[in-house]
């Protein structure tokens, strides 16, 4: 069975680990540090002036173009501001304005309205008065005529009367003085 794997100590170099490493860690070789630390420099150097000369032109390029859309955006944003605060103030001044007309256009309504009121008012009364006048014409009239029959009934009533009592039949003009006599008085 040896014979198919090989030796045991060929089987143990791969799998089992010596009590330490055969050379140190290469960067810490005191043979090759300084050639190391020149390489090192050398590296940082060239790492410098790349990045220094072509990424830093680049990003502070980039930087400044963005400061400066930046300050673009805040110079249009503060010309907008301003216009929107003058069209606010305009707008504010034209509400004002209109709530002014609208107010005078208000009141000369009003006034139209009480005015035409008023004249109504007073073509109503002058048509009343007129009415009126008209009525109390009537009144007197009908007055007067009903004061005529009153007299004319009064008269014969009161002829009747005498004459019943007396007998005798009164003249009429003593019996008209007589009943114009107790109605005037």
């Amino acid at each position: 069975m040896a014979e198919s794997h090989g030796d045991a100590k060929d089987a143990t170099a791969h799998t089992a680990a010596d009590g330490g490493h055969k050379a140190p860690f290469p960067p810490f070789q005191k043979d090759t540090f300084a050639s190391q630390l020149v390489s090192l420099a050398i590296a940082f150097v060239a790492l410098y002036l790349i990045v220094s000369r072509i990424a830093l032109p680049r990003v502070g390029s980039l930087l400044d173009e963005r400061q400066g859309k930046i300050d673009g955006d805040l110079a249009e944003a503060e010309k907008l501001k301003d216009a929107s605060d003058a069209a606010l103030k305009a707008y504010e001044s034209e509400l004002a304005a209109a709530r002014a007309r609208a107010q005078a256009i208000g009141a000369e309504t009003r006034e139209k309205l009480n005015a035409a009121s008023e004249a109504e008012r007073k073509t109503l009364e002058q048509r009343l008065s007129v009415k009126l006048a008209e009525a109390e014409k009537a009144i007197a009239t009908t007055r007067t005529a009903a004061m005529r029959n009153v007299r004319g009934i009064a008269a014969d009533a009161a002829a009747a009367i005498v004459q019943r009592l007396t007998g005798l039949a009164p003249d009429g003009k003593s019996v008209k003085a007589a009943v114009d006599g107790s109605l005037k008085g």
